[in-house]
């Protein structure tokens, strides 16, 4: 059983340029922080259902994704709680599938995430290549910072690494 209350999923295909946004956001996460023991920040990748054994017994929950929302690229977009649902039924993230089913599993199993938030951008370009777009890079930054204020909203306070201290 996941005993961590605070889940922040990066998802994405990091091999379809701007479509790993995701999870470019949790490794800049992880490799900047460290976070208390109760709160996991994880790489989904593609995986589907599978992210059921990572979020199932967690509180709160951040999905960090490339949406399509049919906007200009850039676009940003966050979406809380019952507009989640809702935009997920017009399917618009790129992994709604599989996070829609494991959140609904979640609830027939009465273990349902009290909040959830999904942010992420509309991509640039999806198409075969391991490097993000410059202008799709652009949003990395002001997408870390804004999981970052919203785990601060939940009272986290993810702790800066000692090495990038010192080289600040």
């Amino acid at each position: 059983m996941n005993t961590h209350k605070i889940t922040v999923l990066g998802i994405g295909n990091i091999i379809l340029k701007d479509e790993g946004f995701g999870v470019h956001i949790v490794e800049k996460l992880q490799q900047e922080y460290n976070f208390p023991e109760d709160v996991q920040v994880i790489d989904g990748g593609t995986l589907g259902m599978e992210l059921m054994n990572y979020i199932i017994g967690t509180e709160k929950l951040i999905v960090v994704d490339a949406i399509s929302g049919d906007a200009e690229p850039g676009t940003f977009f966050r979406f809380v709680n019952a507009e989640v649902k809702a935009y997920f039924q017009e399917k618009v993230s790129m992994h709604e599938l599989g996070i829609q089913d494991v959140l609904a599993a979640l609830e027939v199993i009465e273990k349902p995430v009290k909040d959830v938030i999904v942010m992420g951008a509309q991509p640039f370009i999806v198409d075969a290549g391991v490097v993000m777009t410059k202008d799709m890079e652009k949003l990395v930054e002001k997408t870390k910072n804004l999981v970052l204020e919203q785990l601060k909203v939940w009272q986290v306070e993810p702790q800066l690494k000692a090495e990038l201290i010192v080289n600040t």
